[in-house]
């Protein structure tokens, strides 16, 4: 999930989207904004790792949330090593000089635009808008690490 910016309505239902799909873990690619957002993740099922964004100016009060929700929370780039792959998460994908050689994937934010697109061997995701105001133009995305693939959850 990403840039999530204070829309409490758009958190709670991709909180149900996740939880419904059984999700392992949840990445949030930044732009939560304030803590009470981050707060409603709490009802997630999985864990939470994520990264600040630029508009993530609380800092101090996200990170506060995140060591009493048991999530992990830096700046980016946050590298992982799930399930055998290499993923990468950043807010601002033109911020980072990222190799992607031997990344398997790589997961952004902050344009609030759809990406799913291999760059060599490397998928890149960002699921778009998450916590638009407009109906059925919000999606969540899901990442199948055994194939590498994306799927999107629009609601």
């Amino acid at each position: 999930m990403s840039d999530t910016h204070d829309n409490a309505r758009s958190v709670r239902r991709m909180v149900e989207l996740l939880n419904g799909a059984g999700v392992e873990r949840v990445i949030h690619t930044g732009d939560i904004t304030r803590p009470p957002t981050l707060e409603l993740l709490a009802a997630l099922r999985a864990p939470l790792v994520g990264v600040f964004g630029n508009n993530d100016v609380d800092r101090g009060g996200l990170a506060a949330v995140a060591a009493r929700q048991g999530f992990r929370l830096e700046a980016g780039p946050l590298e992982l090593d799930w399930h055998g792959r290499r993923i990468a998460v950043v807010h601002d994908p033109e911020e980072h000089a990222l190799d992607l050689d031997g990344l398997d994937v790589l997961v952004h934010g902050h344009h609030h635009r759809r990406v799913i697109e291999r760059v060599g061997r490397t998928l890149v995701f960002n699921p778009g808008e998450c916590a638009g105001w407009l109906d059925g133009h919000n999606a969540v995305g899901v990442l199948d690490l055994e194939r590498i693939e994306a799927e999107v959850l629009r609601f």
